[in-house]
């Protein structure tokens, strides 16, 4: 947590049973005498709420994923010859800036953040601010001319996105456009639920990622399974995180319904 944060009384319930699926799953605040429950993709909620988000991701349920996905990144850009002091990054779903400050950490060029909600960017300037060299609040799947123009004159190299994909937060959509917003050549380093990459998962979202990673749009230079955190149980939850160069723009028609 980023030091001086405020600290929160939080429960969670018994076990995983108890708080459904993953997209579903719940937990407790005190606040004031009360007891509240939030889900935990309440993210406008939670990102008012100065240092619950850390506390109950990264300090509670252990969250590794924004360091190891800028990790692996800085690793396969300095494996290609490359540098990351060059990179024009895209941050989408940036929230408050976690995955933005594991970015600086490797001394990218510009790093650009988004996210759909006010909150995310409310919650960033109270909590990290700097971090980012511009911040849009806006939606991907319908960007407005504006976002669009906004983001070219960035000449963006570079697409991340921590913990964002799957579960309605960032739908196909919008990850196709945000990666068709970047040069062709340009890196892109994300993750994503471990099952998700099962051809029995027939979700858009669950498609149009296994498009990219076993198709011709994306080359991949790194793919690793890891602990992205605990569930309420104290089980490990997997994911996979991906590093790769982008080859071409992906068709728009690639996360619309068969």
């Amino acid at each position: 947590m980023v030091d001086g944060m405020i600290r929160h009384r939080i429960r969670l319930p018994h076990s995983d049973s108890d708080a459904r699926a993953q997209d579903e799953a719940y937990f407790y605040i005190q606040e004031d005498g009360d007891e509240q429950q939030l889900r935990f993709h309440d993210y406008d909620e939670i990102y008012r709420r100065e240092g619950l988000y850390e506390q109950l991701f990264y300090e509670r349920l252990q969250c590794a994923s924004p360091a190891k996905v800028a990790s692996i990144l800085a690793s396969a850009v300095t494996q290609a010859g490359e540098e990351c002091s060059t990179l024009r990054v895209l941050d989408l779903g940036a929230g408050n800036g976690i995955m933005g400050e594991e970015l600086r950490r490797y001394g990218v060029a510009r790093l650009v953040g988004s996210d759909i909600i006010p909150e995310a960017y409310d919650a960033l300037v109270r909590d990290r601010p700097g971090i980012y060299d511009a911040y849009l609040v806006g939606d991907f799947a319908n960007p407005t001319d504006e976002m669009v123009e906004e983001l070219g004159h960035w000449s963006l190299d570079c697409l991340t996105t921590v913990a964002a994909l799957g579960f309605g937060d960032i739908p196909p959509a919008a990850f196709v456009n945000a990666f068709n917003m970047i040069d062709a050549g340009g890196w892109v380093a994300f993750n994503i639920r471990d099952t998700f990459l099962d051809h029995r998962e027939t979700a858009d979202l669950n498609r149009t990622i296994r498009e990219l990673v076993f198709t011709d749009y994306l080359e991949i230079h790194h793919l690793e399974r890891y602990r992205h955190r605990l569930s309420i149980d104290g089980e490990p939850i997997f994911y996979y995180a991906i590093a790769g160069k982008k080859t071409a723009d992906v068709p728009s028609d690639m996360f619309e319904a068969p």
